[in-house]
């Protein structure tokens, strides 16, 4: 890929065939806004320390070690070389497990996206596993090393390329049982489920991903430029939020307004999103079990 670097390369192998290929970071958060750390009193940069909690001294780099705690104030300590040794020997391959239907996985387990191309030699080879993938409606679920950590990878076709997905282990995803425990049993039935119905068919649209801005690094932009050029940016209102008492109201409100047929909103483009792509943001069936 012209003008990326790669994050990671090494090899694909699926039965007995390897290709070469290499990882490019497909998100990325480098063109955000960042801010240092300064001495309000001096304006220079502060450095970070690590401080002994006891004797309230620095700790030079020489001195400082790993520990796990087991009771409180209680450590098991470890030296690099025990910690490194626990690291997984990488072989640079990228070894394909299984083929799997592309909506077997359930997205919560999506960690990190990467492009995934062939590198110098084997482009026949990886298009024919990109073109078979794509035509048995599958994903393949890999494994390497990155990052000196053992990693699951959810492959899929994509355009000329595959999309590789990090994926969270079993063990890092919460159930969903935790998050809904204290939902309240409710059923909602008459006028209100009608108007929430309606309200929702007259906004039913399509997925654009360029017609979404990130607000928050919008405002900072704003805000940078205001105290360069020693303006004042205007403080934004806060939403009200609906009470139990007024729900009802603001649902007849809502549905009036936007009696009629749905209209897009101005400077919205009409470019629909590519086959596969809705194909892999279709929500997965699969349910996760309780931990």
């Amino acid at each position: 890929m012209t003008g990326l670097r790669a994050n990671w390369k090494g090899s694909i192998r699926f039965g007995e065939v390897t290709a070469p290929v290499a990882l490019y970071t497909a998100a990325s958060s480098s063109e955000r806004i960042t801010f240092n750390i300064l001495n309000r009193k001096t304006g220079n940069k502060v450095k970070r320390e690590f401080i002994d909690s006891g004797t309230e001294k620095p700790v030079d780099k020489d001195d400082q070690v790993k520990g796990y705690e087991i009771e409180n104030g209680q450590f098991v300590v470890f030296d690099p070389a025990e910690v490194a040794s626990a690291v997984p020997e990488s072989n640079k391959t990228l070894t394909v497990l299984s083929f799997i239907p592309l909506t077997e996985i359930d997205d919560v387990y999506f960690d990190k996206p990467y492009y995934l191309a062939p590198d110098k030699l084997g482009g026949d080879v990886f298009a024919a596993l990109r073109d078979g993938m794509r035509r048995a409606k599958v994903a393949a679920i890999a494994r390497t090393v990155l990052s000196r950590r053992m990693r699951t990878l959810l492959i899929r076709p994509d355009g000329d390329g595959l999309i590789a997905t990090t994926l969270n282990f079993d063990y890092e995803v919460r159930s969903a049982d935790e998050a809904f425990n204290d939902m309240p049993d409710l059923k909602i039935e008459g006028e209100m489920l009608d108007l929430a119905k309606h309200i929702i068919k007259t906004k039913v649209g399509e997925f654009h991903i360029d017609e979404f801005e990130d607000r928050y690094e919008t405002a900072l932009k704003e805000l940078v430029e205001a105290k360069m050029e020693g303006r004042v940016v205007p403080k934004v209102k806060t939403p009200t939020v609906s009470t139990p008492n007024d729900l009802l109201k603001a649902l007849r409100e809502s549905a009036s307004l936007l009696a009629g047929p749905p209209r897009r909103a101005a400077g919205e483009k009409s470019v629909k999103a590519h086959p596969e792509q809705a194909a892999r943001r279709k929500p997965s069936t699969s349910r996760r079990k309780a931990g």
